[in-house]
């Protein structure tokens, strides 16, 4: 009975996220309160503070379900390292953005993290952590470029915070293009041709490359 209850309350907490993002999609975060969710969910607020302390708590758990895959799938081994660090990264990446055109869930995530979140006083917490959540993703993708380097995937001179700068500016610009107008493109067919071509200037640009001070 109690191995029931535990599931009952997750598949709740669940349908409350799935809410969540569908309101957050349909109105915006800041015009969206716990009673909005708790309304399209069929629940009472209680059943909501029952698993949430508050709206920036409900929506940085929505959150973690779109960005934790992809923090997953760049997750070095238990020495710190990475057993492919260019191809972790590759496949990372193509992933990101199939998973987007082909998951109603994470296109609606993003979406909302993209397009239709404002940063209002109320939620201060959520700004916060989503900058952690993007300064430990740098910190991270920057290991795997120098162990990349290392194991010579890539240009021993390349300027490896350049490098991120690029990669994650191009990865944002394509969601965000795309989330913009998903009937320009297909998303999926078009992830592993950009991604290669990214990783290739990666290989190949002089402008990534560092300068000796002079």
């Amino acid at each position: 009975m109690a191995r029931k209850t535990k599931e009952e309350a997750a598949e709740t907490r669940e349908h409350l996220l799935d809410t969540a993002e569908r309101v957050f999609s349909a109105k915006g975060v800041s015009r969206t309160s716990l009673a909005d969710i708790a309304d399209a969910a069929g629940l009472t607020r209680g059943a909501i503070y029952w698993h949430f302390e508050n709206k920036a708590d409900l929506f940085n758990a929505m959150a973690d379900r779109i960005c934790l895959p992809l923090e997953q799938a760049l997750e070095p081994d238990e020495t710190g390292h990475f057993s492919e660090p260019l191809a972790q990264l590759r496949e990372a990446l193509i992933k990101t953005l199939a998973d987007t055109d082909t998951d109603e869930r994470q296109r609606r995530g993003l979406d909302v993290l993209m397009n239709k979140c404002e940063y209002t006083e109320d939620l201060q917490a959520v700004l916060e952590r989503r900058r952690e959540a993007m300064l430990n993703g740098t910190q991270r993708r920057c290991t795997l470029l120098r162990q990349a380097i290392e194991r010579g995937q890539l240009p021993p001179d390349l300027d490896v915070g350049r490098a991120d700068r690029l990669l994650i500016g191009a990865l944002c610009g394509l969601l965000n293009n795309w989330l913009f107008m998903p009937d320009s493109f297909s998303l999926k067919d078009e992830a592993a041709p950009l991604i290669d071509a990214l990783l290739e200037t990666l290989q190949l640009g002089r402008a990534l490359r560092q300068h000796p001070a002079a």
